[in-house]
């Protein structure tokens, strides 16, 4: 009798690249399940709209991220959301996959796709006011903020370059620093310092964000002085660095010093037989993009890798 509960490929995170992964895997009739820790979507949920996705107009991510689960299931694949991964054993042949509800999974192949999070303040408003003003992707919501002025948190190569670039369509960019100098290469501080419509406050950090239904402005602390200044601005951009989620997995697999997944052209790791797609792998961009082009991938060569194993 067939074991319900074995699969050809578990995926491990049900973002777009998970999703994009099973929708390929399950439309050649391999028998899929994709567990993931939150809502079928991943952060993709949390983005208000998406005008960037090729072919899309305009979409809300949560929507996308829906439409994406349903061609999953559709193709036959099992998606289960709010599951907590307990234990794991990827190195033998035939992987495992333990769930807090204490349902024990198998696979002849594994997919991470476990995406990551944006590292974030951690002050008052911040969750309350996170896709209404708070944004932490200039290149997904910049364009919402044209004729606007905004704040830009960060002093690293990334906060600068998207202070520039977000000039594009801000009237006014403040970038808010918590030193009284720059973590990022000479170019880019040249480069912003030489923008016109970029101005600084250094040696300070954002204490709070208010507002009603959307941001009207924040409290920025002088961290020599300890004195508070009120703000308005229209919007925040926070570039403070990204953190996959990939904690769990320390030990298992290779990752650089970010704790990001290292893994090949193929998005395989150095285990065999799981791949790895998404934004917790090593890249540069992540976008909803490069995310379903990273699933995509892994799908196809975790096929050709159960293809090779059956020809054994």
């Amino acid at each position: 009798m067939e074991n319900s509960n074995h699969y050809n490929v578990i995926i491990l995170g049900g973002g777009p690249a998970g999703l994009s992964a099973a929708i390929y895997l399950s439309r050649a009739r391999l028998k899929t399940l994709v567990l993931t820790e939150g809502t079928p979507g991943g952060q993709m949920t949390l983005t208000h709209e998406i005008a960037n996705y090729p072919g899309i107009e305009k979409i809300n991510g949560y929507m996308l991220g829906s439409v994406m689960k349903k061609q999953a299931t559709a193709f036959g694949a099992a998606v289960k959301g709010n599951t907590e991964i307990r234990s794991f054993r990827l190195e033998d042949k035939i992987k495992s996959v333990t769930t807090g509800d204490g349902q024990a999974y198998t696979a002849e192949a594994i997919i991470m796709a476990t995406g990551g999070r944006s590292r974030t303040l951690g002050v008052p408003g911040e969750d309350t006011f996170r896709g209404k003003g708070i944004s932490y992707c200039a290149t997904c919501d910049g364009d919402f903020f044209t004729g606007k002025e905004i704040v830009v948190v960060g002093g690293g190569n990334s906060a600068l370059e998207e202070a520039v670039s977000l000039t594009k369509y801000a009237t006014r960019v403040t970038v808010v620093h918590q030193f009284d100098h720059f973590q990022a290469f000479q170019y880019a501080v040249d480069e912003a310092k030489a923008n016109p419509k970029i101005s600084f406050v250094m040696s300070s950090t954002i204490a709070s964000f208010y507002g009603e239904e959307k941001l009207e402005g924040v409290k920025i602390k002088n961290l020599v002085t300890g004195g508070e200044t009120d703000f308005k601005t229209d919007g925040v951009f926070i570039f403070i660095g990204y953190v996959p989620n990939t904690e769990w997995l320390r030990g298992h697999m290779n990752m650089n010093d970010r704790g990001e997944i290292i893994v090949g052209a193929d998005m395989s790791t150095n285990i065999e037989g799981v791949f790895s797609a998404g934004d917790a792998n090593a890249k540069r961009y992540r976008q909803v993009t490069t995310a379903v082009a990273d699933g995509t991938i892994a799908a196809l060569a975790a096929a050709d890798y159960l293809h090779s194993q059956k020809r054994k």
